[in-house]
């Protein structure tokens, strides 16, 4: 992994998060324990501080900022799909954000909340539990997240996060 200081900010990584050699992290990130963050992830912590909870899968290709006037907070046992743009927002626990979305400013994704792939989540937006916001811009689709659903693939993605810790092996 590409793990950067930047002045006096320093990543903080638990010991048993899986962070994968691709990904580059700089700055005031903290991650927490058992989350995994997978290859062509950037998470960059230079205007504030990015806090991501305990078991929270950040999957490839995704783009972690934060701004001046907003840090940005994953919450435990979210999920955070393929391309994903988070900047300066918050994700509440048990949370989901689908594959080549973008939430920005100030938004809030609630517990049990869903982002669709490729909906994009304005400034200032928020997305209820049990909601799925859907569309750009996001539209919202109340009580349609199905019980259980978030847990169950933020689990898988623990487990996914261990095996490569013990399996992956470079080939060339």
């Amino acid at each position: 992994m590409a793990l950067y200081a930047l002045g006096d900010l320093e990543p903080t990584i638990a010991e048993d998060a899986y962070v994968h050699p691709d990904a580059v992290v700089i700055g005031e990130v903290h991650i927490g324990s058992e989350s995994s963050i997978w290859p062509g992830v950037v998470i960059r912590g230079d205007s504030g501080p990015i806090r991501i909870g305990e078991r929270t899968s950040i999957q490839d290709g995704t783009v972690i900022h934060t701004t001046y006037h907003a840090q940005t907070r994953v919450g435990n046992d979210c999920v955070i799909g393929h391309m994903v743009h988070l900047e300066g927002c918050t994700i509440e626990d048990v949370a989901l954000v689908g594959s080549g979305s973008v939430v920005l400013h100030n938004a809030i994704v609630r517990t049990g909340g869903l982002v669709g792939a490729n909906a994009v989540c304005p400034d200032g937006f928020e997305v209820p539990s049990g909601a799925m916001a859907l569309g750009i811009p996001a539209k919202l689709r109340p009580d349609s997240v199905p019980e259980g659903m978030i847990q169950l693939s933020a689990d898988h993605y623990v487990q996914n996060g261990k095996r490569f810790a013990k399996e992956l092996r470079r080939l060339d």
